[in-house]
């Protein structure tokens, strides 16, 4: 493996000197963000690949809707650096608010205040995005449909120790999605379940999945007093399997009917309680309550609900095979002696999401 690595390092050198791919040390930084997190002792720190320019300690930066100051620059082995150059990679402190999203550009500036500038307005216009995707996504809850079927949503905020595994998370809940059911993930970000977190649930009526991540304490409290649901992982299958769970849960059940009897009408009794069908229970039993098909020539005439069922003078709840009995249909005087009687049972068999190839 060690030999297969080298080799390919020596072609990726080679074929970038035919291409002549250069970059320019000189210029201000940009980077690319490869992993963000939140440390408990150095705040937000993330790496970054810098693609073009120099980044030195000190640089003011922005990067998405936040901004900072190059506090330290640390290499993989945990060595302290004072720059990195293209193609470097470089753990970085000095962010400010939450941590950046994985694939983010982070770009130097000139200033403090123009960094600090340009992340207001990245706020304020990334809030307003969001206000009007809510907006838009409420209403199509209302009213989507596909094929004429309601589709339900499972509202999720996902929070994690850092942005890899958020987006690990992601593409496997996509693979849950259907056309009934579809998992929305209306906010992301590193780090533990706090105040914030719990306000847009409340709002969104969201669940709130957390993976190697903590709850602070109040927020827990408060959370179990409003009814608003905090999972908690360690295991990304577990947290799927959940998820999986869930959205079965949303899926309308099927209903099936099942034939547990079949009886042959042999005389046709018109009497004061109603239209009774003299019958012979020739395969599993008939019950009182259940829905009937009444079958003629092999084709359905009625359907109907078994009002009644004697056994001689008594009422009775069942009558099984080998018996006869009398078979009251609700609402149908239609019966003629050698119809068929097919007494059906409806079954609720709760519908299961396969899983992806």
């Amino acid at each position: 493996p060690e030999d297969a690595i080298e080799k390919l390092l020596e072609m990726v050198s080679i074929q970038a000197e035919m291409m002549e791919l250069k970059s320019n040390p000189k210029r201000k930084a940009i980077g690319v963000i490869l992993e963000s997190k939140r440390d408990n002792k150095r705040g937000v720190v993330a790496t970054v690949l810098v693609q073009k320019g120099t980044l030195k300690v000190g640089d003011p930066f922005i990067v998405g809707t936040t901004y900072g100051r190059v506090r330290a620059l640390i290499d993989e082995h945990g060595h302290r650096m004072q720059s990195a150059g293209p193609s470097v990679p470089a753990e970085i402190l000095g962010i400010n608010g939450e941590p950046p999203v994985v694939g983010e550009t982070l770009y130097v500036a000139e200033s403090d205040k123009e960094a600090k500038h340009i992340s207001e307005k990245r706020k304020l216009a990334h809030k307003a995005e969001n206000i009007e995707h809510q907006k838009h996504m409420s209403l199509s809850t209302l009213k989507q449909t596909v094929d004429g079927r309601k589709v339900k949503e499972l509202a999720i905020i996902l929070k994690a120790d850092v942005q890899g595994s958020i987006e690990a998370i992601k593409d496997a809940i996509l693979g849950l999605t259907n056309d009934e059911v579809q998992v929305k993930i209306i906010h992301s970000a590193a780090g533990d379940v706090n105040e914030s977190d719990l306000l847009l649930a409340k709002a969104s009526d969201a669940v709130i999945i957390s993976f190697n991540v903590n709850t602070i304490p109040a927020v827990a409290e408060e959370a179990e007093r409003e009814g608003i649901e905090i999972r908690n992982y360690n295991i990304i299958f577990e947290l799927l399997e959940d998820l999986r769970a869930a959205m079965e849960g949303l899926l309308e059940p099927e209903i099936v009917e099942e034939v547990i009897g079949r009886a042959t009408v042999r005389q046709v009794f018109d009497l004061s309680s109603g239209f009774i069908a003299g019958s012979y229970v020739e395969e599993g039993k008939i019950t009182r309550n259940f829905d009937a098909k009444i079958m003629r020539g092999g084709e359905q005439i009625h359907k109907g609900k078994i009002g009644g069922l004697k056994r001689f003078k008594d009422d009775v709840k069942e009558v099984e095979k080998g018996y006869e009995c009398g078979i009251l249909i609700e609402g149908f005087r239609g019966t003629k002696a050698g119809d068929t009687v097919l007494c059906i049972q409806k079954k609720t068999i709760t519908r299961r999401i396969t899983k992806p190839e």
